[in-house]
């Protein structure tokens, strides 16, 4: 063999040992946050999620990271339909034997899928027991693709700078530990500037939004600004209260596609009226 065919046969194998070696340490690393160690959640959190979400018949619950899906049997077992999504086929297995043996099999399913793989835009309540840093990448998706609406419980870890509308915390029985819940509703996105006429008159209305938290500024066509005495917002629902002088408006409406359509009580001394509220978003 000639010195070069030599040399290229040595350097061949290294290459081989090389990318083979930086695979097998850089492959973990690029899944590692996605994957979840296996906690149960005790079954005193489970239905205290369930209480926060408020889970009805009518619900649709997707549990991301189901585990032996006691969170999805549980809100069955309350009347509601879903599913849980986790990446261990052991745990699936498990789950789909554990729904069988409750005889819920014919309502919810389990998918051994990557959560950010799968779809779970259809679901009126997600429930999670995730690691923080999966959390602060769910959000995104969360706020941008979920109704609002839609109501998000997670065990133990928070969404960061995404203030939880509801916080509870449940210490089991024969535990020393106490478990954080957390509860949000995703809100509509009202940020920009409104306009609308009432009475005659047109009016402006101008949203900061972080979140669910809003800062409102409201003006008419007289050059008038309002005292904000109120301003919520509750997934797609927003309430305000606007008062300049004996002026005062009670503005409640549903936010939807860049319009938001409901009521206005005007409160003009000892007038009232109740009278319709459209507004466009500019």
């Amino acid at each position: 063999m000639s010195t070069y065919s030599h040399r290229s046969t040595k350097l061949s194998i290294l290459s081989v040992f090389i990318f083979a070696l930086l695979f097998i340490t850089t492959a973990p690393l690029q899944s590692q946050d996605l994957d979840v160690p296996y906690v149960p959640t005790p079954n005193e959190v489970v239905e205290k999620m369930l209480d926060l979400a408020d889970v009805q018949s009518s619900d649709y619950v997707i549990d991301l990271g189901s585990g032996d899906g006691r969170i999805v049997i549980a809100a069955a077992k309350r009347g509601a339909s879903g599913h849980g999504i986790d990446l261990d086929p052991e745990r699936i297995a498990e789950a789909r034997e554990n729904a069988q043996s409750e005889g819920l099999d014919d309502r919810i399913m389990f998918m051994e899928e990557n959560l950010f793989d799968t779809d779970f835009t259809k679901a009126s309540v997600i429930t999670m027991y995730l690691l923080p840093s999966v959390n602060e990448k769910l959000r995104p998706e969360l706020l941008d693709k979920m109704e609002p609406g839609t109501r998000i419980v997670s065990h133990s870890f928070s969404m960061g700078d995404w203030k939880a509308d509801k916080k509870a915390e449940v210490s089991p029985p024969n535990s020393s530990r106490t478990h954080d819940i957390y509860f949000w509703i995703i809100p509509a996105k009202v940020a920009g500037e409104w306009s609308w006429s009432s009475n005659g008159t047109d009016f402006d209305m101008n949203i900061n939004q972080q979140f669910q938290e809003i800062s409102v500024r409201i003006y008419d066509g007289n050059g008038s600004s309002y005292n904000i005495q109120k301003q919520e917002l509750t997934g797609d629902r927003i309430t305000l209260r606007a008062v300049n002088g004996d002026q005062s408006y009670i503005l409640s409406g549903q936010v939807t596609d860049g319009s938001i359509e409901g009521i206005i009580q005007h409160h003009n001394g000892d007038d009232k009226s109740i009278i319709p509220w459209s507004a466009s978003l500019n």
